[in-house]
């Protein structure tokens, strides 16, 4: 948990931390879709390849992505393990007794565990690069539109916002009561499965207490300096698109339009 990055602002310099929080964006939206869109690992390729000069251009040691990374280490192996006994499709590559390991299997599995590091590195380098506030002012600003349908997209913004902040927060809050609960003899790793619910619990009503009790002071902080979500506000600093930012979308829209022309080939 201690290894948790999303969410986390990395103050650095860097071309990728002056680009426009809007265009970073978008751009997240467009390699996102990509990923999702079924072209194989050919649009993999594409899509990583632009993820990857990102990060290197982020000045953002590897290392630091690759702890975003572990948390979900168990989901990939918890999902590997799934298809390899439920999916049969493909060719029998391995027989024993019962067990039988098919390439649809091993195929499947290969495209979850690429799209999950994929989805991850991309979304960390948005959160590692932008401030919290440019993060709040980019997406109500990219929210504008909706608000013509009377969609209140300052509260939206600013609740996105507020979650991507408190994901490392209560993540670190939970590490600090599980080493509480350990101190005072809780085993969360080893015990009978009543043992094991009864240390979940020990973990998971402590968390739910703090987390609402910072969710309240947060509030009590926001009332007291004034906040409104109603009233008009003004900016200090003011957003404004560059033509490098341009280009990044640009760069981004013709990888979402490759990886679209690779799946329509298969």
């Amino acid at each position: 948990m201690n290894g948790f990055t999303l969410g986390r602002y990395y103050p650095t310099k860097s071309f990728v931390h002056r680009l426009d929080p809007r265009a970073k964006i978008l751009a997240l939206v467009l390699l996102l879709v990509a990923v999702f869109y079924p072209a194989g690992f050919g649009g993999y390729l594409v899509v990583g390849s632009l993820i990857i000069m990102a990060a290197l251009l982020s000045r953002i040691p590897l290392s630091y992505y690759l702890l975003g990374l572990r948390p979900l280490l168990m989901m990939m192996f918890f999902l590997g393990v799934l298809n390899i006994f439920f999916i049969t499709s493909g060719e029998l590559l391995f027989e024993y007794g019962w067990f039988k390991l098919y390439s649809g299997a091993l195929i499947q599995t290969a495209y979850i565990i690429v799209r999950l590091v994929l989805m991850v590195t991309v979304t960390t380098i948005l959160t590692a690069t932008t401030k919290p506030l440019d993060l709040t002012l980019g997406i109500e600003d990219l929210l504008k539109p909706f608000k013509l349908l009377g969609l209140p997209t300052h509260e939206i913004s600013m609740m996105i916002s507020i979650a991507l902040r408190f994901i490392p927060t209560i993540l670190e809050e939970a590490l600090r009561i599980m080493k509480a609960q350990q101190s005072r003899g809780v085993d969360f790793e080893e015990g009978k499965l009543k043992e094991k619910i009864s240390a979940v619990l020990s973990l998971i009503i402590p968390l739910f207490v703090c987390a609402f009790q910072r969710a309240e002071d947060l509030a009590n902080a926001m009332e007291a300096r004034s906040y409104d979500p109603q009233g008009k506000r003004t900016r200090f600093h003011q957003l404004k698109l560059t033509f490098k930012d341009l280009v990044l979308i640009a760069v981004c829209g013709c990888a979402l339009a490759g990886v679209v022309m690779i799946g329509l080939e298969l």
